[in-house]
This record gives C-alpha cells, sequence and structure tokens, in this order.
C-alpha cells in the first residue's frame, strides 16, 4: 500500500516537471537581470549633477514659448552638441511636447564605432544624473529584423542618444525608451522595421547635427539646402545633404510620408550664433512632425464669423463699443488661438484688410479685433463709416502657422511658392509685409507678387532675393458672405 502511494507522489511529480517543461522550460519565472548604460559625457558634455543639470535643462526650456501647433507631435529633429552650443536649440523642440508618450524611439548616428545596420543596446536602463529610464519590450520584436542588432561598440560611447535623455526625462513623466544607433543602412528597410511599433503613444525622436566646420554664411547656404530636403520630406535629396545622420532622418522622412506627419520648422542657430566665433561652425536645427486636426470650419461656423465680423464693425462704427459674445455658445474651433484677416470689399475693391499673422487670441477675438482694424485702422484708406457698411463685402481669412522657408537665391525661393495656396510673409528686422494666398490672383506672375509685396513692407523691389531676408508661408481657408 505504501508502495503504492509513493508511485502516485512520484508520478504527480513527473506530470509537474513535465508541465513546467513545455510551458517554458522553467519552474519559475526568471528575473530580469538589470543592465544600466552608464552615462559617458556627464560632467563634459552636459552637468554631471543632478540639480546642476536639472537647474541647466530648467533653464534652457524655460528660455522658450510652446508654438500653437495645429496638431499633435509624432516626432522631433534636435541637435546633439554639447548644451553650451546647442542646448538651447534642442529645448525648442522639447518646450513643444505635452506629456502624452509611453515609448520614445531615439536614434542618432554613430560617431564612435563604423556600424552597418542599426543597433539597438542589450541595456535594461539608459541612466543619465536625472536617473533611469527602462527601455521598452518592443525592443526584442525590433531585434527579430536582419538589419537591426545589438552592437556593444555602437553604444558604448556614443553621445548623440544620451545628449537627448535628460530633456526627455524633465519633460515626460513616465516612458520606455528603445535606443538606436543608426549606421549604414537601407531607409526603407528600418523604416518597415519601426513603423509598425509606431503608435499614438509613441514619440520618436532624430537627434543630428546639419554642417561641419564651415565659415558662417557657407554654413548657412549648405544647412538651407538640408533643411529645405527634410521639410519637403525628400528621403532621397537628403543623402546630398551635409547632415551627420542622414540614415535616421531618411527614415524618419519616410514613416513621415506614409503616415501623412507634417514636418514644422521651429528654430535653427549655429554655433557662430552662439560663442561669435563664425570660422568654423556647426548647424542645429528643431523642427516638429505633426499629425495634423482637421481645420475645416462647419457651415455654420463660418457664418456665424462673418456674421460676427459685420456686427462688430456696425456696432463700434455706431457705438464705439464692441459687441458682447456668450463664449459658452462658442464651439471649441472657435475658441481655438489662431491667426485671421478680417478682409472687407466695396463694389469689389479692397476698403480694408488688417489681421494676426501669428496666432495670439482666440479665433473669434481675433476676427472681432480685426474687423474693427479692417474698417478705422488701415491707413491705406479712409476710416469706414456706418452708412457703408450696407455696401460692404465681409470676408474672413483662418491662417496656418507660418513655416519659414530657407533658400540660396532667389529662383530657388520663387520655385517653392505656390499661388493661390501660400500666403507669404517677407521681413527684414522691422520691416515686414504679407499677402494671402488670395491675392496672387492679382499678379502675373511669381517676380511681380514678390516684388510688389517687397515695396509693400517697404524694402527694396528685389528683397525677395536676397537671402538674409526672412520668408515664411502659411495656408488660408477663406469664406466670405455670399
Amino acid at each position: 500500500m505504501r508502495k503504492r502511494k509513493y508511485i502516485y507522489i512520484f508520478i504527480i511529480l513527473l506530470l509537474l516537471v513535465m508541465f513546467a517543461y513545455k510551458s517554458g522550460n522553467k519552474l519559475l519565472p526568471e528575473k530580469e537581470i538589470k543592465v544600466v548604460r552608464e552615462p559617458v559625457v556627464a560632467g563634459s558634455w552636459y552637468p554631471g549633477g543632478r540639480e546642476e543639470l536639472k537647474a541647466a535643462v530648467g533653464s534652457y526650456l524655460g528660455n522658450v514659448k510652446k508654438v500653437e501647433l495645429n496638431g499633435t507631435i509624432k516626432a522631433i529633429i534636435v541637435p546633439h552638441a554639447g548644451y553650451k552650443f546647442s542646448g538651447q536649440v534642442a529645448a525648442v523642440a522639447f518646450k513643444q511636447l505635452d506629456d502624452v508618450y509611453d515609448t520614445v524611439f531615439l536614434m542618432g548616428p554613430s560617431h564612435q564605432f563604423p556600424l552597418t545596420g542599426a543597433s539597438i543596446s542589450s541595456a535594461t536602463h539608459y541612466k543619465t544624473p536625472l536617473g533611469e529610464t527602462r527601455l521598452s519590450d518592443k525592443v526584442e520584436e525590433l531585434l527579430e529584423h536582419d538589419e537591426i542588432n545589438t552592437v556593444a561598440d555602437a553604444h558604448s560611447k556614443e553621445h548623440s542618444l544620451e545628449i537627448e535623455l535628460p530633456f526627455l526625462q524633465e519633460v515626460l513623466s513616465d516612458f520606455e525608451l528603445i535606443p538606436v544607433v543608426v549606421g549604414n543602412i537601407n531607409p526603407e528597410v528600418l523604416e518597415d522595421a519601426l513603423i509598425e511599433q509606431v503608435d499614438d503613444e509613441t514619440l520618436v525622436v532624430v537627434s543630428v547635427d546639419l554642417s561641419h566646420y564651415h565659415a558662417y554664411d557657407e554654413a548657412i547656404k549648405l544647412d538651407s539646402y538640408s533643411l529645405n530636403r527634410i521639410m519637403e520630406l525628400d528621403s532621397e535629396g537628403i543623402f546630398n545633404a551635409e547632415i551627420d545622420a542622414p540614415w535616421a532622418v531618411s527614415t524618419l522622412l519616410n514613416i513621415a510620408r506614409r503616415k501623412d506627419w507634417k514636418p514644422v520648422f521651429l528654430f535653427y542657430a549655429n554655433s557662430g550664433d552662439v560663442t561669435g566665433d563664425k570660422s568654423g561652425v556647426v548647424g542645429y536645427a528643431s523642427i516638429a512632425f505633426i499629425e495634423e486636426e482637421t481645420d475645416d470650419l462647419s457651415a455654420e461656423e463660418k457664418e456665424f464669423l462673418l456674421e460676427l465680423a459685420r456686427e462688430t464693425a456696425e456696432t463700434f462704427l455706431k457705438t464705439g463699443k464692441m459687441p458682447e459674445v456668450d463664449e459658452a455658445e462658442l464651439s471649441p474651433k472657435l475658441k481655438k488661438v489662431q491667426g485671421c484677416f478680417t478682409t472687407f470689399s466695396k463694389n469689389h475693391n479692397l476698403r480694408g484688410c488688417i489681421g494676426h499673422i501669428l496666432p495670439q487670441e482666440e479665433l473669434y477675438k481675433c476676427v472681432m479685433d480685426n474687423a474693427v482694424n479692417a474698417a478705422v485702422n488701415d491707413r491705406r484708406f479712409n476710416p469706414v463709416v456706418y452708412d457703408e457698411m450696407e455696401d460692404i463685402n465681409v470676408e474672413v481669412s483662418v491662417l496656418s502657422v507660418p513655416q519659414r522657408l530657407y533658400f540660396s537665391s532667389g529662383e530657388e525661393l520663387k520655385s517653392m511658392l505656390r499661388p493661390l495656396v501660400d500666403g507669404v510673409v517677407l521681413r527684414q528686422g522691422f520691416k515686414q509685409s504679407t499677402y494671402l494666398p488670395q491675392v496672387w490672383g492679382k499678379f502675373s506672375g511669381k517676380e511681380e507678387f514678390l516684388s510688389s509685396l517687397c515695396r509693400k513692407g517697404g524694402m527694396a523691389l528685389d528683397c525677395w532675393q536676397d537671402t538674409n531676408t526672412e520668408v515664411s508661408v502659411y495656408q488660408a481657408l477663406v469664406f466670405e458672405e455670399e
């Protein structure tokens, strides 16, 4: 009897062992072995103490204002020089991030090792003086791709990823990291691997510096070319640009094109702007890629704004006061901070047109304020009088955020402009002028349009050919009274 009992116990134990073997060849879950990638440029490229680093990052971020973007940021391009050179430029992009990401793809070039393909660190955590950031479990899936491996030498001394991490740790509260050092690789292969893992809570960060060690003016020309390739999502042309991470940037541009992300230029500077030494500079830029929100206003919202513009002008001309508006009755789109122009025409001739190019206030307030401005503050015309309003037609233009264009010649600038699509802003110092997209129809060609715009701003007629002239473009949703 006792012998039979032992046989039963033995059979039960044998079954347990067989079950454990089939369930993963182990009886207990294996405890993760923590492997920390220690910082290698803390104390040299950026402050090495926690409080000192936190203060430096906070100071850079504190110098920057958030930009009103028409959508959600999905990716950013940032520089990776020492903080004293490029930290402020990088901060412009990091400042725009909302704390909504749970995974960050961080890609950068290999400076210390001749890498072929892409490499993901074997560490479980990346460390800076601000703390440790855990690597995502998505790493395991990415490593199944043939051209993505773990090459220890590509990570051991590489600064391009580490330099961005303190900013990420400061602006995001809880995220996991996928650090990818990118060498010579087919960008389409890397794109296919990464795009599978990019979801709504994922941020892509590409660490890249622009031209290296050219005279200041030459650097600006080279960097203008690079920035234009990025802004045009030119994933092939970027290989003709002077940047140190062409494969990573090309991969991002491919992803952006497939995901329909729009590049938004944020800031450019080079080391000459920081140090004053313009003999041999390095270029830096911050660029965001956004998933745009639908901006179209409903027919009711458009009608409301047109009626509001008319009522505002008539009330002001009659009483000197603005009409009251119940914000509780307004849709979210009407309360969004956005640029706009209000235009008055009489007998098909312009009677007044003033607006805000940059987002300054809620859309409905923008329309109201500029209805008054168009009526009485447009210096090109005598003030409108109340009795004229019955003969005036009202038009409203709702603007996107202007994006700066970089060009090396007037001919290149002309090739970048789209008549009847792009509104254009020219700026030289304190002088500035703009034409709305619909104004293109009044001119026979791009040169006539641009020369007239120069004249409007009190600048030389050929100011548009001067590469020191700041040129920005925006688009507009235009509607008018029937």
